[in-house]
Parts: structure tokens; sequence; C-alpha cells
């Protein structure tokens, strides 16, 4: 493209985002589409000669359009929010426009301070001492992944130098709940610890880590000579919105030398509320911690936001420094690649640099309690409401519900409950996730689409009795 058509190219690029997001509330929630369907209407083969961006932008609305479902929906109530406003869209789209990379200070000084900056208006937000330095990774799945090689580094006094894991006379063991995302096992095995080290803690009747059971098992794992290494804990976890207690589990950790993680991947967020800060008392107990800026604060994906206590432990399991990198500035700068796992980085910390600066801290604060109130509002609905059933508490924006009609049961109650959340999803009008708690099936709803309202959301429960109701 030349400089000419790159710009009508991005003017009706922009134009047809703002007129698809304009007219989201007329199309279907879910996609419609059945699998292999989108594979079937593209060429098997790349074009030998160049399209016209009339034809790709032909393809977006006929084949792209209909095999997406729309997060940004007002009656997207599934999984999580990831709101993607416009300001961090356009701080998304300035990131890749200039297309510079971070591998050292060096190779681009303002992409380094700039995240550097934002990283600490965050950490101000959130409520957090300046005891915290941050740093933008991509996703919550690679800043516990980092988490937990800090943390086995630590326990086995850097034994990646030596023998690695293999090395070590005593197994290293790791502690969160069944609650607890999938991606904390999940970075425990790529860590090196192996599924037999993984100590799923049980937890209480909210859904929350009991810390005696912690405690009791920690001192059962040292006694049969293991040597416990870390515990993950949530502050809002994936399907209940649980709450970990941080302060209990802080003390249980320092007083046994273990590393701690939060995992504040969603709920992350509320923190920016003073009323919500105590959803995570004990918060500087611990070593780390990760808030999706991604998901309800609004930055478009992706942008996870990992703090640390102990910088240096960091860079040190961290670093690299090929000569083709080395400068004189090094000494006086942050090197980001010493931070997370890539060399390399994108300008990510644009997106929250804009989307902070166009909303304002008072803005983000509005639409969030906008969505507590929203939740609590759907909540009072259901719990008066006979044969329904809110099954976890509501601290934040999710609510875990089922409709048990009487009679029904075991698993007919779980062919029901699935069959009215399907029937709902395909139709269009609304989007839920069915999901397991303990055992049994029952439906999600997480509320925080940018454009949600409250009429929203009592429009879902006119339409979820109507449809369970009725089946």
């Amino acid at each position: 493209m030349t400089p000419e058509e790159f710009r009508a190219a991005g003017h009706r690029l922009i134009d047809w985002l703002a007129d698809h997001r304009a007219g989201l509330a007329a199309r279907p929630v879910m996609s419609q589409v059945e699998p292999g369907s989108i594979k079937a209407q593209l060429p098997s083969a790349p074009p030998d000669n160049p399209e016209s961006f009339d034809a790709i932008m032909a393809d977006v609305d006929r084949i792209v359009v209909p095999g997406v479902s729309h997060w940004q929906h007002p009656s997207f109530f599934a999984y999580f929010p990831a709101n993607g406003l416009e300001a961090s869209i356009l701080g998304d789209l300035l990131s890749t426009g200039l297309g510079t990379l971070g591998l050292a200070w060096q190779s681009s000084p303002a992409l380094t301070e700039v995240e550097e900056v934002v990283a600490d208006w965050m950490r101000q937000m959130l409520g957090l001492s300046d005891a915290w330095s941050g740093v933008i990774q991509d996703t919550a799945s690679t800043s516990t992944l980092v988490a937990l090689l800090c943390a086995r580094e630590r326990t086995s006094a850097h034994g990646a130098g030596r023998g690695g894991l293999q090395g070590e006379p005593q197994p290293l063991t790791v502690y969160a709940t069944a609650q607890a995302h999938s991606s904390i096992d999940k970075a425990a095995l790529l860590a090196g610890f192996g599924r037999a080290n993984i100590r799923h803690v049980p937890h209480d009747a909210a859904f929350a880590m009991r810390p005696d059971d912690l405690k009791r098992m920690i001192e059962a794992d040292r006694a049969a000579g293991a040597k416990p290494c870390a515990v993950v804990a949530t502050t809002g976890t994936t399907t209940t919105t649980a709450l970990d207690p941080i302060q209990a589990i802080a003390s249980i950790a320092r007083e046994h030398g273990l590393w701690l993680h939060v995992d504040a991947a969603m709920a992350g967020s509320a923190m920016i509320l003073p009323e919500c800060r105590w959803m995570w008392s004990g918060v500087e107990g611990a070593d780390s911690l990760v808030i999706n800026a991604h998901k309800w604060l609004g930055a478009a994906f992706d942008c996870s936001l990992y703090y640390v206590r102990d910088p240096l432990h960091l860079i040190q399991v961290m670093s690299t420094n090929p000569s083709y990198l080395q400068t004189a500035a090094d000494a006086r700068v942050k090197n980001l690649r010493d931070w997370g796992l890539p060399l390399g980085r994108r300008f990510r910390a644009l997106k929250l640099w804009f989307l902070i600066r166009e909303q304002g801290v008072a803005g983000l604060q509005s639409r969030l309690r906008r969505d507590i109130a929203n939740a609590q509002a759907l909540a009072d609905e259901i719990r008066k409401t006979p044969d329904w059933q809110i099954l976890a508490p509501v601290p934040l924006q999710t609510l875990c519900v089922r409709h048990v009609p009487k009679g029904l049961a075991g698993e007919a109650l779980d062919r029901h409950t699935q069959a009215w959340a399907d029937k709902i999803n395909r139709s269009g009008k609304a989007y839920l996730t069915p999901a397991l708690l303990n055992g049994q099936w029952m439906v999600r709803i997480s509320i925080g689409a940018p454009t949600t309202e409250r009429a929203d959301v009592m429009d879902l429960w006119r339409l979820i009795r109507a449809t369970a109701e009725g089946a």
C-alpha cells in the first residue's frame, strides 16, 4: 500500500468498526455457525496475485463476522468481561502501526518507560504499596508460570543453574484449590513440578481455600520428605468469583517459607474500588500477583499486569543478555526482556495508557460499580423467585444459578440445566456459560460488557425464566 492507500483503508476500517459496534445489539450474541463452515468458505491455497481491500472487507462481512461471538454485546453474559473499550483499541492500533519491538530499552525507550509509568499508575489505582514493581505480560497464564518458575528457583537456591529439579533431593510441592484456574495446574506442570506434587487444598462452603487444611497439608508434606514451595491463592475464582482468605494464607506461607502468588486475573480490576479491597486483605504479604487489565477493566486483549515484591529475583531468574543487545545504558534502565519469558515485546502499554487517560479513574470506577449493582439487582430477583437458586456468594458481578423444578434431581436436573442454557445460547438472544459446581451443572451469569445496563440484565432474567420454566 502507498501511504494514501493506507490512509483511505484505515479510515474505512475505523468507520467499519464504529458501525459494527453501534449495531451489535441487533446481532446474535453467540456465533451460530457450524464447525468447519468458516474454513469451507476460504480458499485452500493463498492468492498468487494481490487482492483489493474491497475484496478483503467483503469477505470480512460475508465470512468472518458470522463466525464471531460478540463479547461486547449488551447481552453477553458468558465467561468473563473482555470489553476492549474504544480508547484502548486505538492505543493497540497505534502500537501495531508503530511496529516497534522492546528487545532492550535502547530498541525503543518509550516502550519501556511508558510501561513503567502505566504499571505504576495501576499500582496506585489498586491501592498497593510502593514495594511492588509491575510489568505487562500477555496473559495470567504466562504470569502464573513466571511466578512458579521464580518460586521454584527461590526454594531450590537457583537449582536451574545446576541439575534442575532432577537434581533436587526432595520433590517440590505447589498448593491451590480445585476452584483455582486451570492455568495453575498447567503452569506447575510446565515448570516441572509434576502432577504428583500439585496439592488441591479443600475449600469451604463459599468455595474459598481453608487455611487450616493448607497448613495441615504443608506440614504433612514436610514430614513425608517433600519440600513445600508455593501457594497460589485466588481473589475471584473462575467459576464462582470465590475469595481465598489472603491474609491467613500469607501468614502460613511466611511461616513455612513458601512463595505466595495471588491470582486476581478478573476480580483484580475491582480493587480500583476502595470498597472492594477487603477482598484481598493481606495481599501485601504475597510475593507476586496478577491482574488482567484486558478483562473487566476494559483494556484490549492482551494486557496482563504482573507485580512482584523482589524484582531482582525475577531478573535473576528471567535474564538473558546476548552481546548484540548489550548497550551503554543497561546499568541505568529496565530491560523488560529480563522481566518475563519472551525476548521481545509489543508496545502493550499504549492501550492501557490510552484507556486510563480517556476514561479517568473515576470513569473506570463508575462502570465497575454499575456492573456490581446490576449483579446485586439480579440476585435479589432470583432469590425471591420460587424454584431458583443462587449457589455461591455474589461479591462482584458473577452469579451461579440453577432452576430446580419440583421432582427434578441428579442427571435429570443436569440435562434440564444444560438444555435451557443451550437453547438461550443458540437463540442468539444472550450468551451464558454452563459449568460444573460440586459435581452438578449450573449456569454462570457474568455481567460486565461495556454497554450492558440494568434493562439488559432484567431482559436476560425474563428470557431465562421463560426458557427454563417453559422447557
